[in-house]
């Protein structure tokens, strides 16, 4: 049995985490035990990436590997493994800042008479990802399409043709909803909107 977890083994190469996922994924449990030991460092700091707090990070970290454990089989093999890792990492990350956000925010404005806080001067530092994170909430609603491929390639430096086939869109439908994309971004980045 592989080790990955094991930080005095060698790192596995990306053909390697492809090899235990296609196992994992036809039924090999050993094969799934080893890959989620090896790729939990990723999805941690892929987490810490969008979350800034170690324990918010933590919990959507929990919450990918459990969809990855689950879910394994919607990855279609066709890409790399890690580029399909790094949805299921972003998506939890959101999804954690979704719920935290929801749960810090009275829901009964009438009962205390609280305001919903403006995302743009609540956030615990000015220009942090909670900004980027409030933007993308606030396009994603009217624009959903231009949310995924903008994050993996502007947060996560994912070149396009990966994006075009994790997506599953051509490459220059790709490159204009990253264009239009950070179109929508900028002003809500700036506070303008």
């Amino acid at each position: 049995m592989i080790t990955p977890g094991d930080p005095q083994g060698p790192a596995l190469s990306p053909d390697d985490i492809d090899d235990l996922a296609r196992r994992a994924r036809d039924g090999d449990r050993d094969a799934l035990e080893d890959l989620l030991g090896a790729i939990r460092p990723r999805v941690l700091n892929i987490c810490r990436g969008v979350l800034p707090y170690s324990s918010d990070a933590e919990d959507a970290c929990q919450e990918a590997m459990l969809n990855v454990a689950t879910k394994i089989d919607s990855w279609g093999g066709r890409g790399r493994f890690t580029t399909w890792l790094h949805v299921v990492a972003v998506n939890s990350a959101r999804s954690t800042y979704r719920r935290l956000k929801n749960l810090a925010t009275p829901i009964d404005t009438d009962v205390f008479g609280h305001d919903r806080p403006d995302p743009r001067t609540t956030s615990v530092i000015a220009g942090t990802r909670l900004d980027l994170l409030e933007a993308m909430e606030t396009i994603e609603r009217d624009h959903p399409q231009f949310v995924d491929p903008l994050l993996l390639r502007d947060v996560y430096g994912l070149p396009y043709d990966e994006i075009a086939e994790l997506v599953d869109v051509p490459l220059g439908t790709v490159k204009a909803q990253i264009h239009h994309g950070r179109k929508l971004v900028r002003p809500l980045l700036r506070g303008d909107a």
